[in-house]
């Protein structure tokens, strides 16, 4: 297959519909934040019934993303991205008719199935369309008018929520599915792996959910029930087991889930380290930063979702060019630095109190904070995408998004009652300022911690090839340098050295 340039016109189709595709869903899931309040009001639920809103998406699409990963490789990932698309539009139209909490949050988890076909799928998409040369900065496009979704979604939202109900929060996915399945079928070419024989490995797929369920599940009902409950302790452990039989498991198996010589390259684990520590303060404070400036300082839907804006025009102006830079001088100095800023921001959050000024208090922290996400997203995508081989592109897209999913969803089960936020307590302002400031020094600690990780990251990630020693470990990958399998060359060095 011919790679795709950038700049020419299939590649801005190929971006449009997996940015589209994959923004669906991160608009999706900060859409749904700025509109728990009025779930909440409606339905009459407490805290363990929003979370179970955001956590059973959140729990599939964790649990299910590395199938979905491999099923593309496997079948092509086209076809596996136009199933994800179509299945979040229905399960989308679910959500916006349900009836109580728990026909919503069904609906979530038949949608979080759908959001794992089609989120690794848009990058694998761009993994392997793209030319090498090319793909850096087609990520970070990606992840620029990718994450707008996200940030806008508060926004967006605030908006649906005011004209008439939260209910258009789903609703809204039906018109955007049906123009990512016209730009699909009209622009991405299929690709799988060739190389992948034998039948898919169910009981791996299988382990893996039911290990993240039952983990995610006492997590999640510990602080209502108690740590001893017998229903927490059965779900921790038989979880935790089944996490424990997926290792083992994969580790035998001749046509494993995810092949464990993947995790032989040093970069791939430890931008995926990064990857679940940042991820899981950033799911942390997009939980809860609405809900503070609703709850705490009075805030309007919409105007809670204005507040956030500065960061979308952040990322859409510097997410590209962040990952055309770490394309140049290496992914390191932007991983290093991405968290402590986002690290500074979360500190500056805190000041975001009943009474606190916009401009003066609440500004300042959302461009900083937008800043720290335009220097970070990006490079540590393409990082773990560089550091495995092209043709397992949708395994190690799989990977890495189950992780910062996994994070996300553990930050939203664990960060409130850490936080000291359980039962109705989010809703008095006085509690809710306090677990807000106590959850926002948490999460800088895991950014900090972020950044002393992406020490460890290789510099010459993006490289050219040539054949070499392997540098980060053995992997099944063919050689860089003639294409042919081969005891695999995962040195990249650069035509002049990029320091480490």
């Amino acid at each position: 297959m011919t790679e795709t340039r950038w700049g020419t016109g299939t590649a801005r189709g190929i971006l449009a519909a997996t940015i589209l595709g994959s923004g669906m869903a991160f608009l999706d899931s900060t859409v749904v934040n700025i509109a728990l309040p009025r779930i909440g009001e409606e339905f009459g639920a407490g805290v363990s019934g929003l979370q179970w809103i955001l956590d059973g998406y959140m729990l599939t699409l964790a649990a299910l993303i590395l199938v979905s990963g491999s099923l593309g490789d496997r079948y092509g990932r086209r076809k596996v991205f136009l199933v994800g698309v179509t299945w979040f539009g229905v399960s989308s139209l679910l959500c916006g008719v349900a009836l109580n909490t728990e026909m919503l949050v069904a609906a979530r988890v038949l949608q979080g199935v759908g959001g794992a076909l089609l989120t690794p799928g848009s990058l694998a998409i761009i993994q392997s369309s793209f030319h090498r040369e090319d793909r850096a900065r087609a990520i970070g496009a990606w992840s620029g008018l990718g994450g707008i979704a996200g940030a806008i979604g508060p926004l967006v939202g605030g908006l649906l929520v005011q004209a008439w109900s939260w209910r258009l929060a789903f609703l809204i996915n039906l018109p955007l599915g049906l123009a990512v399945i016209w730009l699909t079928r009209r622009y991405v070419p299929e690709t799988h792996d060739e190389s992948m024989t034998g039948r898919p490995d169910l009981w791996g797929s299988v382990l893996g959910a039911l290990g993240l369920a039952g983990v995610t599940g006492a997590l999640v009902e510990a602080p209502g029930r108690g740590a001893g409950d017998p229903l927490v302790v059965v779900a921790g452990v038989c979880g935790v087991a089944a996490l424990v039989a997926f290792v083992m498991l994969q580790r035998r198996q001749r046509n494993p889930l995810v092949p464990p010589d993947i995790f032989a390259n040093r970069t791939f684990v430890v931008a995926n380290l990064l990857t679940f520590v940042v991820y899981a303060a950033l799911g942390g404070v997009m939980m809860l930063f609405v809900i503070q400036l609703q709850v705490s300082l009075g805030y309007a839907p919409t105007l809670a979702g204005i507040a956030s804006l500065p960061i979308s025009a952040i990322m859409l102006l510097l997410s590209a060019r962040s990952g055309k830079l770490a394309q140049r001088f290496g992914p390191k100095p932007f991983l290093v630095a991405g968290p402590l800023v986002i690290a500074l921001a979360m500190l500056m959050y805190t000041r975001v109190t009943p009474g606190a000024s916009y401009v003066l208090t609440v500004l300042p922290a959302v461009i900083v904070f937008g800043l720290g996400l335009a220097c970070v997203v990006a490079p540590v995508t393409a990082t773990v995408l560089a550091a495995a081989a092209d043709r397992h592109a949708g395994v190690a897209s799989g990977v890495n998004n189950a992780i910062a999913r996994t994070g996300g969803l553990l930050a939203i089960a664990v960060l409130p009652a850490a936080a000291g936020l359980t039962g109705e307590s989010y809703a008095d302002p006085a509690a809710m300022t306090s677990g807000w400031q106590a959850a926002m020094w948490i999460c800088a600690g895991l950014c900090v911690a972020g950044g002393v990780i992406a020490l460890g990251v290789r510099n010459d990630v993006f490289a050219p090839a040539r054949p070499g020693p392997a540098a980060d470990g053995p992997s099944s990958a063919d050689c860089f340098s003639c294409g042919l399998s081969a005891p695999p060359t995962h040195l990249r060095p650069a035509p002049r050295r990029v320091p480490r």
